[in-house]
């Protein structure tokens, strides 16, 4: 069993790896696609830089509206995340709770795969974060309710790298 300071800790290297990758985006890059539907890596970007915030209204016992469009990315898509980003571990940090922390590790997770599939970066990215966020997404996404934002999951083999387990159970083609 993990304790909530656990989670937070393995929260805060995932949204270190997406700054990471995010680093890497080349602005020609922008209009490439990504395993994400129809999004493109700049509406990928869009979302990751909006998820911290939203996750911040949530916790601050709010209703963040997960349809409306995220604003532009502006020019330093980096410099935004990763001061939403601190904003997300400082609350956490505050709340001395890691509940809800190990959700927002598997939506960085998959995304931060995502991101870096699309753009070409190394997928080979920390697996204590994929492996937290895999049990974390395995306990409660079914067949039943993977909505929009998940496909069916993708078969691979047991011994498939950790972050192509969480990409395939995520409806990603990992392949």
């Amino acid at each position: 069993m993990t304790t909530p300071h656990e989670a937070v800790v393995v929260l805060s290297r995932a949204l270190d790896q997406a700054g990471d990758v995010l680093a890497g985006v080349k602005p020609d890059q922008l209009s490439g696609p990504t395993p994400c539907g129809d999004w493109t890596v700049e509406a990928l970007i869009a979302h990751l830089l909006a998820a911290p915030g939203k996750f911040i209204t949530m916790a601050s016992g709010g209703e963040p509206d997960w349809s409306a469009a995220p604003p532009p990315v502006p020019e330093d898509w980096v410099g935004a995340f990763r001061s939403s980003a601190d904003d997300l571990i400082h609350l956490w940090h505050q709340k001395d709770d890691g509940a809800g922390a190990d959700w927002q590790t598997a939506e960085f997770a998959v995304h931060t795969w995502d991101l870096a599939r699309a753009t070409g970066h190394s997928t080979d990215l920390d697996p204590e974060v994929a492996e937290r966020a895999l049990a974390f997404m395995s306990q409660g996404l079914t067949p039943d309710n993977r909505g929009e934002a998940f496909g069916p999951e993708v078969s691979v083999s047991d011994d498939a790298p950790v972050y192509d387990r969480l990409a395939a159970f995520a409806g990603r083609d990992p392949g």
